[in-house]
């Protein structure tokens, strides 16, 4: 019960298709759920993505910004003897994580801390792009500006 039906919204909004149909392709995209992960909204334009990465250390993970996505991989490295588990319940497989990236979201840096991966992002939305206010003139202004030029 992990789909959330987004139509209604379809209907009470103008412009953010885009971001619907991708909240829609999250659940669906073909991923297995390792590892774990968060996302939150952190300010009115940042966000925080967390990654439980128990078992990897820093050199063995990689972040990646490339064609709209953030893409998360970790690999362990080859160690010269493999333990020999009694029980086994940390996976440290390989892993590819991917993360659809919306218009002007960016990667500020990440951290380790207690086994959990953090990537903090920003969306700067250029200025020639913020919404801009439009004076309305009356006709009245409009006739007394044509009749004195």
């Amino acid at each position: 019960m992990r789909n959330t039906d987004f139509s209604p919204f379809y209907r009470s909004t103008v412009g953010y298709d885009r971001l619907f149909n991708l909240l829609d392709t999250v659940a669906d995209n073909g991923q297995t759920g390792y590892p774990p992960y968060n996302i939150e909204k952190t300010g009115d334009d940042a966000y925080l993505i967390t990654v439980a990465v128990a078992g990897f250390a820093e050199d063995e993970l990689s972040i990646e910004a490339r064609d709209g996505q953030l893409v998360v991989s970790g690999k362990k490295s080859a160690t010269e003897r493999e333990p020999s588990y009694l029980h086994r319940g940390i996976a440290t497989r390989a892993f590819e994580k991917r993360f659809q990236l919306a218009d002007h979201v960016r990667a500020l840096g990440a951290r380790t801390e207690n086994g959990l991966l953090h990537i903090e992002l920003v969306r700067e939305v250029p200025e020639a792009l913020k919404p801009r206010r439009v004076e309305i003139q009356s006709a009245k202004a409009l006739s007394a500006q044509t009749v004195s030029a």
